[in-house]
């Protein structure tokens, strides 16, 4: 199986390191990854503030670089998100390549749960951990239980982190509460913003974690920002750095 690694343009600029944890993980999984050249966005941020046409061109140019690997694992829910669910809209429904490239992306704990079934990993990370649940994760790939919802999810990032030797598990009170971030809300409705990211790390630092992990950097930008501001005595990680061994402090 040939695998594609998506890297989000937000996460090749500014936090690469977990672009570079997630190929590394894979790797030392056995799985044979290629990096397509000439990536660029999956055109969420357009689509998000109501520029479709803007969002076309940036879509079509992912089916085409992406339409002819078996698999496409992406470090990031919202980015896999949008190509699995918002992206029928620029595409013909029999687009044979759109379909493959819709059906065959995957957030990166989503893959390693449901495809490569990892059971081992030989990795430390001796904190206490609590997790963020991004809502895209959550409400649209389904890669746990959402409180709305009385339909039974493993939760499968936390089945994978749960590999790692050494966590302290964290529970927070309101375990599937937005951040706040929402891309160009945390622009349009600031102050709204803010207060929902203090809310979610109040709830996660005052439970005595140490580190704050999710599978989507956008959502840990936001409340980083925050944290560092207000020198909240916690950390944030992204899963794939955590999985790959990477030591408290790398995002």
């Amino acid at each position: 199986m040939s695998v594609a690694l998506f890297v989000p343009c937000y996460v090749d600029q500014l936090y690469p390191d977990v672009a570079v944890a997630s190929l590394e993980l894979l790797e030392r999984l056995g799985v044979d990854v290629v990096y397509p050249e000439g990536q660029t966005c999956c055109g969420q941020p357009m689509a998000n503030t109501g520029c479709v046409d803007d969002t076309e061109p940036v879509a079509r140019r992912m089916v085409e670089l992406f339409a002819d690997y078996d698999a496409i694992v992406c470090p990031s829910g919202s980015c896999t998100a949008m190509v699995r669910h918002h992206y029928a809209a620029f595409f013909d429904a029999d687009d044979a390549r759109f379909q493959h490239v819709s059906h065959h992306t995957y957030e990166l704990c989503e893959y390693l749960h449901d495809v490569v079934r990892l059971q081992h990993l030989d990795v430390n990370f001796p904190h206490r951990v609590s997790l963020h649940q991004s809502c895209h994760g959550l409400r649209e790939l389904r890669l746990g239980q959402s409180s709305e919802s009385m339909t039974p999810r493993t939760n499968k990032v936390r089945t994978i982190l749960e590999l790692v030797n050494g966590i302290e598990w964290v529970e927070p009170d309101r375990p599937d509460d937005c951040c706040g971030f929402g891309g160009t809300f945390a622009v349009n409705e600031a102050d709204v913003s803010a207060e929902m990211g203090r809310a979610r790390i109040a709830d996660h630092c005052g439970k005595g974690s140490e580190v704050m992990a999710s599978t989507d950097m956008s959502c840990l930008m936001h409340l980083q920002g925050l944290i560092r501001r207000e020198k909240t005595p916690i950390q944030v990680m992204h899963v794939a750095q955590i999985l790959c061994g990477r030591p408290l402090g790398s995002a």
